[in-house]
């Protein structure tokens, strides 16, 4: 397996775009994901992108969407959010990466007023039209579990039925540990997914809340997860997510402690190629 950054831990910190992609190949990181949205970024800042990840060596992998009106109870929404990740698509294309990370929302309402099979039927069905377009484009979406009481994939069996309700071949699974943690998804139960995991995260939180910490810095019990992740034959990447620093003068301290523990965790179950 390969170890990544998401290049979202920058945000809010001295650390610009072109400076990131270069220490993240400093610290280590085998590959990248890019946070970017093709709706706000011009031909200027791609070719940024993709020129300094191939000058450094650094493959790009990922790029995360939150597509949170994909389920919206007004088509015209559900209509823009289904444009707007297959720009996203055609981004990865461009950058050559390999998939597309797919951020689902939530169920509005309480799950009252609309009928929450229908916000899951919205969302299976334009999910499904985002996997025929990736497929043509030779890229996958990986759905990604968010561990919210109100989000529509929140834990394993959600996204096994998630994934069976789409039916395509092209929409896999991403598996966020610490997403997993909180959701109290049992590492025993990922050998479900197997064959259907295109991404990984990882991240530690307090157990309690969402957190995107440096591992080690919270509760999560990454072995079992890890174990039962190498288990399933999965040999892509594992990608470090790290959002908004608490000092971000700091930022770099902060992804070297993530991946030097994160390192030290894979190469301890001989998992990093």
């Amino acid at each position: 397996m390969k170890l990544g950054l998401i290049d979202s831990a920058w945000l809010g910190s001295p650390v610009g775009r072109a400076e990131g992609i270069r220490k993240t190949k400093e610290i280590g990181f085998d590959t990248i994901d890019i946070f970017t949205d093709p709706l706000d970024s011009d031909v200027r800042e791609r070719k940024l992108i993709k020129e300094t990840c191939q000058a450094v060596g650094l493959p790009i992998v990922s790029l995360p969407c939150c597509a949170l009106g994909i389920a919206d109870f007004n088509a015209p929404v559900r209509r823009f959010h289904s444009m707007r990740a297959k720009a996203y698509l055609d981004l990865c294309y461009e950058l050559e990466a390999k998939n597309l990370l797919l951020v689902l929302g939530e169920y509005v309402w309480q799950r009252e007023v609309i009928p929450p099979q229908d916000q899951w039927n919205w969302a299976v069905e334009h999910t499904r039209e985002l996997g025929q377009y990736a497929e043509a484009l030779g890229l996958e979406i990986a759905i990604e579990l968010e561990p919210f009481h109100l989000s529509l994939v929140n834990n394993l069996d959600r996204m096994i039925q998630f994934l069976d309700d789409v039916r395509h071949p092209a929409v896999k699974a991403n598996l966020d540990i610490s997403h997993l943690a909180l959701s109290h998804s049992r590492a025993e139960d990922i050998p479900k997914l197997s064959g259907r995991i295109a991404h990984v995260h990882f991240s530690d939180c307090d157990g309690v809340k969402h957190g995107d910490l440096p591992p080690g810095r919270g509760v999560v019990n990454f072995l079992p997860y890890l174990q039962a992740l190498k288990d399933t034959g999965y040999d892509g990447v594992i990608s470090i997510e790290l959002e908004y620093s608490p000092e971000p003068s700091k930022i770099v301290d902060w992804v070297s402690e993530a991946y030097i523990e994160t390192n030290r965790l894979m190469r301890g179950l001989g998992m990093r190629s």
